[in-house]
């Protein structure tokens, strides 16, 4: 932004009452002439309406500290050592009207989306907001490594079915890793590169699944590094500092609402914004008025537009939460500081997509109690709503908000088996045995170590019974259970995943605090967990006494039964169909568009990251190729880039403490590759994500 000074002449630099910064950012480059309209990203056209309705704090001070009575504070993003692209999205890009393409063969390209350089009529800035982390309120807590900054106007021409529920007419930019703002606390308000390549995957593959999500328009890494310890074994390294582009309507959460809340009564927080009531009705009016207009029309009065307000955002979320269980997604961070106010996925950390069935899968290693487990997450959902409906108090009056979450289970039900009838090709009745059949699939997929993806993507290959079938049901029955039986595990995964995660001697002493000293029990643990650990030894001992030959048996016993169950409900999809063929290929075609081929398994990440630390991006670009099109086959794109030897490699210099990122990057290209849609390697168990 130097070069805009002499443009502005010395007059213009100092103007009462108005910051050099306001002033350059609001300087268009479409007046200045062609000359200077070097970059593509150069004429985006921002109007940053939520620094205009919102406060803002009038401390430009870099430092950490609390922030009251402002819902942003300015910041600078730090700037980065030689930034250069890992990997655009040109589809998220072209939400903004830009061509990833030009993004990409953009010699300013890494440093505007880095941070390190500003667009015109960006005003970088901080959000301040609240949250309850796994289940005690932490205080002010804010954009401590994200940067908004700014709105840029839908382009013309944009999908409809995009802007469906994004009615603001703009799409919010936020850098993730650009540095220090006031809300980092202890950190440095970096990312790194695997944490990066992460969000940026995953993000956009919950978009092309269907899911509502915020999108990732690049990943830029640089020569910048900072420490990190990964795993916290006392085993710190150097990693390269990253930044993933954001883009969303509003990045406003749960916890945007949580900055007025009163002092709270187990951790004696409180909010930094308590008395400002009058900045929370602001609040609600900008959201509601940005974000959902309709309900701002058909509801002239105050309090009913809030209650319409709040039962659609537990409706979105119910909605969001039922579509996150139906493709094995586990988010591991479920704070209300990690919830949309528009239900969309936001925040991508420690998540996982399930292998195995497991109802207790907890993807977040940090998550000993297995709060944020996959079961757990539509209660901790319907959990994170109470305390969104208490923030919003007394704008929303209590009692109404509670007639409204008395709706929600309902609610998330209905989503729930809407998705899993449209999985399992139940499309012409909706019976009441459904649920019981759903259930039960689930039973044996967990009873049998069945991968979650895969087994549903078998699911279309069971083909409705034909009339006169006969004497040849048997042998379908048979061709179907060996189908799903090739995706069950092996004694020895059963054994190694039913290993209990707790010591036999502390297991013990808890067993019997719980009987002599159940009050200093509840203090340390809880019954759930203890009830988890038994289960696993239950099922750890019945394995140990079973053969790889009996386990084969036992597993082909209990899909046949549910396959013939299932069949049976099929049968009922033809009763007064003419056209049997029809129903069969719409079906085929229904679950085959529902049921994912692939999906962002840890071990698909992993080994891209792995290669990107090696300096190789062409993983990650192909990854997201193969994410674009979750639902289909996609010729040359079966395997990783270097199981044939591809990829070009843009090899850097190493410095001292990367050697371990070395080793890992080439731990990579030695593993047997295996194609993208195929269970997981037994390597992949060892992954650790906190």
């Amino acid at each position: 932004m130097a070069y805009l000074g002499p443009l502005l002449g010395p007059s213009r630099l100092f103007v009462p009452g108005v910051s050099v910064f306001r002033l350059l950012s609001s300087v268009r480059m479409d007046d200045m002439g062609p000359a200077l309209s070097r970059s593509p990203l150069e004429r985006l056209d921002f109007d940053n309406v939520v620094l205009q309705k919102l406060p803002l704090d009038p401390s430009e001070d870099p430092g950490v500290r609390q922030v009251k009575g402002a819902c942003f504070s300015r910041v600078k993003p730090q700037p980065l050592s030689k930034p250069r692209f890992v990997a655009v999205s040109h589809q998220a890009l072209a939400l903004l009207g830009l061509s990833g393409e030009e993004v990409l063969n953009d010699p300013l390209g890494p440093e505007y989306l880095s941070g390190s350089k500003l667009m015109p009529g960006s005003e970088p800035a901080a959000h301040c907001y609240c949250g309850h982390q796994f289940g005690q309120f932490a205080g002010q807590l804010g954009d401590g490594a994200a940067c908004y900054l700014g709105e840029v106007r839908v382009p013309p021409g944009q999908d409809p079915e995009l802007l469906r529920e994004n009615p603001s007419g703009r799409w919010e930019i936020q850098l993730k890793g650009a540095g220090l703002t006031p809300y980092s606390r202890q950190a440095d308000g970096r990312k790194v590169l695997r944490s990066s390549i992460r969000e940026f995957l995953c993000s956009e593959a919950m978009f092309f699944l269907g899911i509502p999500t915020t999108r990732a328009g690049s990943v830029v890494t640089s020569d910048s590094r900072v420490i990190r310890d990964i795993y916290y074994s006392g085993h710190p390294r150097h990693e390269r500092c990253s930044v993933v582009v954001r883009i969303a309507p509003t990045f406003l959460r749960f916890g945007s609402f949580e900055i007025f809340k009163q002092a709270d009564e187990f951790t004696g927080r409180q909010g930094p914004s308590y008395g400002r009531d009058e900045i929370r009705g602001q609040m609600m009016d900008y959201v509601i008025e940005m974000f959902y207009p309709e309900i701002q029309e058909n509801f002239p009065d105050r309090v009913e537009r809030n209650v319409a307000f709040f039962r659609e955002v537990m409706r979105r979320t119910a909605r969001l939460v039922a579509q996150w269980q139906c493709v094995g997604f586990c988010h591991g961070v479920l704070n209300t500081d990690n919830m949309s106010i528009l239900g969309l996925t936001l925040d991508y950390g420690p998540y996982g997509f399930m292998d195995r069935f497991d109802p207790d899968f907890t993807c977040n290693a940090s998550d000993n109690s297995s709060r944020y487990s996959y079961q757990a997450q539509p209660a901790i959902c319907r959990w994170n709503l109470v305390k969104l409906a208490e923030a919003l108090a007394p704008e929303l009056p209590p009692d109404r908000a509670e007639i409204v979450m008395d709706e929600y289970l309902d609610l998330f039900n209905g989503f729930y088996l809407e998705n899993m009838r449209k999985k399992l090709g139940l499309l012409k009745k909706e019976e009441p045995e459904d649920e019981i059949l759903i259930t039960e699939l689930l039973q044996a997929m967990h009873n049998t170590g069945a991968d979650f993806t895969n087994a549903f993507r078998c699911l279309s290959q069971i083909s409705c019974p034909a009339e006169g079938e006969g004497e040849g049901e048997e042998e379908l029955v048979k061709k179907a259970t060996e189908l799903l039986l090739e995706q069950c595990a092996s004694l020895e995964e059963l054994k190694a995943a039913n290993k209990p995660t707790m010591d036999p001697r502390e297991l013990a002493m808890l067993l019997s605090m719980a009987q002599s000293n159940p009050a200093l029990f509840q203090m340390i643990s809880d019954r759930m967990t203890i009830a988890r650990q038994l289960d696993k030894l239950s099922r750890l001992k019945d394995l140990m006494e079973t053969s790889q030959e009996e386990l084969k048996t036992r597993q082909a016993e209990e899909w046949t039964r549910w396959i013939a169950r299932y069949r049976k409900r099929l049968a009922h999809e033809l009763d007064a169909q003419s056209d049997v063929q029809a129903v069969q290929q719409e079906r085929v075609r229904v679950m085959d568009s529902t049921n994912p081929r692939v999906v962002l398994r840890n071990y698909i990440a992993q080994n891209a990251i792995e290669a990107a630390e090696n300096g190789d991006f062409s993983e990650v670009q192909r990854v997201l190729k193969v994410l674009e099109k979750p639902f289909s086959s996609q010729p040359g794109l079966e395997l990783p880039a270097w199981a044939g030897g591809g990829g070009a490699t843009e090899q850097g210099e190493r410095d001292e403490g990367e050697e371990q990122q070395q080793e890992a990057a080439t731990t990579s290209t030695a593993r047997s590759p295996i194609p993208y849609d195929s269970k997981p390697p037994a390597w992949a168990h060892e992954i650790c994500v906190t």
